[in-house]
């Protein structure tokens, strides 16, 4: 199987070769986050802060059902790019035709349960009150083309890993500016209110879906599974859903937060303050996209020299990837602390408001801001912690990857965030944030020290 291009992960020079990689990553991601954003500022315009936190409500859900997806997509690929840079061409064939099935069982499976629990589902991630009938609608119809959506997280991370970083640029960029445009459509020129938002969010995944699927069947993809590849293989099923939860631990981390954040915060302040984390929790996706791209562009260069056994090239991405994302972090950090009341203000309109509407939007505008310095108050410091638990990951190390993946979402910030408040009451929600990214940085500090003096000094 000719792989020229990946061939490049085991040779190029570390520094041009992660940009090479980091870059498509980065705008990929920088226009999925623009397409949450800019969705979330078309519904708060067109529908209202109650639309925002509606579409907040059900994120969490969505987003662990596409987990599913992610999940087999970078456990395939950490032991694919390990594969390719072994010359293990076989392997890696049989683990991108596992991947395929396994994700097709496990989405269809989890999206019935989500349709069959949706009036129990929705209560429980916060849609209470005013926000429920709309973030049913949401939910009931965005649902249907999660499944597409998994199949594009798990196709796109293979598509990264056989070294083609612009074609997984493209996959991420297309449902986005689709979404963008069914927007317009749907919800400013057909009015279909929430159903419109949801109907747009869907056809951005079937866009996506088209595009995964005319990649892996043009001639720029050296990888052509036969039928016989689709057979689960025991070990790869094992060794993948062993890393692939990883990333399912920390998106389900990630669900649970909103679950905790959405109920903690309507018990504090009802559906105002639901709508002010709804802003800050787009913002947390959007503006670390560079860093997150970095992450993404250190995995299959980690995986594919680890593989290959060239230690001195894995460390040198390790500390290179560190010091770019750092940089990137800290321009991000200082952008957010200058601007936080101009980033509030695009999300929310005072045209044609009742005067509930009204005060709702006033409270969102005068308490975002602050919450928003303080939850990314430790953002410069943060790179360390993401690259750390990555570089576990690409090296097939589970159970190190898992616990340090967790210990920034989960293990750290879920018990702050229900001991601070009750000393600190909001401001302790806030809180719990800058000062569980500085604990598991620390953390990952120290086993990211002891691994490289134990391997690569």
């Amino acid at each position: 199987m000719a792989k020229p291009t990946t061939s490049a992960l085991g040779t190029q020079p570390i520094g041009p070769l992660l940009i090479k990689q980091a870059v498509p990553a980065s705008i990929g991601i920088l226009v999925m986050s623009l397409n949450v954003l800019i969705d979330s500022i078309f519904v708060g315009n067109w529908i209202g802060a109650l639309g925002i936190a509606a579409i907040n409500v059900v994120l969490p859900v969505s987003f662990f059902i596409a987990a599913l997806g992610m999940a087999i997509g970078i456990g395939g690929s950490s032991i694919l790019s390990r594969a390719l840079g072994a010359g293990q061409d076989e392997k890696a064939l049989h683990t991108f035709g596992n991947q395929i099935a396994m994700t097709l069982l496990v989405t269809v499976s989890m999206i019935s349960l989500g349709l069959y629990f949706v009036d129990a589902i929705v209560p429980a991630f916060g849609g209470q009150g005013a926000i429920a009938p709309l973030a049913k609608t949401y939910y009931t119809i965005v649902l249907y083309g999660v499944p597409f959506l998994g199949l594009c997280m798990m196709g796109n991370t293979v598509i990264r890993a056989e070294g083609k970083p612009k074609f997984a640029m493209v996959a991420m960029i297309i449902p986005s500016v689709g979404n963008l445009l069914m927007d317009y459509i749907f919800i400013y020129l057909l009015d279909w209110g929430m159903a419109g938002a949801a109907w747009a969010t869907t056809g951005g995944y079937l866009l996506c879906f088209a595009y995964v699927l005319y990649f892996f069947r043009s001639r720029h993809t050296s990888l052509k599974p036969k039928l016989k590849h689709f057979i689960f293989s025991r070990p790869i099923v094992k060794e993948m859903g062993a890393l692939g939860f990883v990333t399912l631990a920390r998106q389900a981390a990630t669900s649970v937060t909103y679950l905790i954040m959405n109920t903690l915060l309507f018990s504090l302040g009802g559906e105002a303050l639901v709508a002010v984390y709804a802003i800050v929790g787009r913002m947390l996706m959007f503006a670390l996209f560079p860093v997150f791209g970095v992450t993404q562009g250190f995995l299959p260069i980690a995986g594919y020299n680890y593989g290959a056994q060239q230690w001195q090239r894995v460390r040198e991405s390790i500390n290179t990837a560190i010091l770019y994302a750092s940089v990137l972090a800290t321009v991000v950090f200082a952008g957010l602390m200058i601007f936080p009341e101009t980033l509030t203000s695009l999300f929310l309109s005072s045209k044609n408001l009742s005067p509930e509407g009204a005060a709702l939007n006033a409270y969102v505008l005068e308490h975002t801001p602050a919450a928003m310095r303080w939850v990314f108050a430790a953002t410069p410091i943060i790179a360390l912690q993401l690259i750390g638990a990555a570089y576990f990951q690409a090296a097939g190390k589970a159970i190190p990857a898992l616990l340090l993946t967790l210990s920034r979402q989960a293990l750290l910030f879920i018990p702050l965030v229900y001991i601070l408040p009750y000393f600190l009451g909001t401001l302790g929600v806030w809180l719990a944030f800058p000062v569980s990214d500085l604990l598991a940085t620390l953390i990952t500090g120290y086993f990211l020290r002891r691994e490289m003096k134990r391997f690569f000094s």
